[in-house]
C-alpha cells in the first residue's frame, strides 16, 4: 500500500473562535491529501478533468481524535483504501506535530462523464490508472 504524504501549518484563518481547526478544514485537507497521491502516482486530476470526466465525492465520514490549533504542524496520510475499477475509496490520517493521531477519514467517489454524471469504468477509460489503484490499494498488502 503507498501511502501519500503531505505537511500543512495551521494558518490562522483555518482556525474557529476556540482557536482549534474548524471541523470543514478537515475536508480541504482531505482534499490536498488526495490530489497528493494522485500526483504521486504519476496522473492528474486536471487530465481527467480535461476529457470530460469529472470525480465528485459519493460520501465523507472525518472523526476528530484532538485538537489541532493555529501553528501546529500536521501530517495528512492519505492512501487507496479500496478500489473496484468504479469506485475509489480514500483513507486519511491527519497527524499532529507529536506523531499523535487527530483525525482520520475517507471518501468515496466514483467517475462520471461531465455532461451526463453516469459512471464510468475506470478499469476500461483511465488503464493505466487502473493498475496504478490496483497496484498501490490498501487490500494489495502482505499481512
Amino acid at each position: 500500500m503507498f501511502i501519500a504524504e503531505n505537511d500543512i501549518e495551521v494558518r490562522y484563518a483555518e482556525t474557529d473562535q476556540m482557536g482549534v481547526v474548524y471541523h470543514a478544514n478537515y475536508l480541504i485537507w482531505m482534499e490536498l491529501g488526495r490530489t497528493k497521491l494522485i500526483e504521486d502516482l504519476g496522473f492528474r486530476y486536471a487530465d481527467m478533468e480535461a476529457v470530460g470526466i469529472l470525480s465528485p465525492v459519493m460520501d465523507i465520514q472525518a472523526s476528530y481524535k484532538s485538537p489541532i490549533r493555529y501553528g501546529d504542524k500536521v501530517k495528512v496520510r492519505t492512501w487507496i483504501d479500496m478500489y473496484d475499477g468504479l469506485r475509489v475509496v480514500y483513507g486519511y490520517e491527519i497527524v499532529n506535530g507529536k506523531g499523535e493521531v487527530a483525525a482520520t477519514g475517507h471518501s468515496s467517489h466514483v467517475c462520471v462523464k461531465k455532461d451526463s454524471f453516469r459512471p464510468i469504468s475506470i478499469k476500461r477509460m483511465f488503464p493505466d490508472w487502473h493498475e496504478a489503484y490496483e497496484k498501490n490499494k490498501k487490500q494489495n498488502e502482505l499481512v
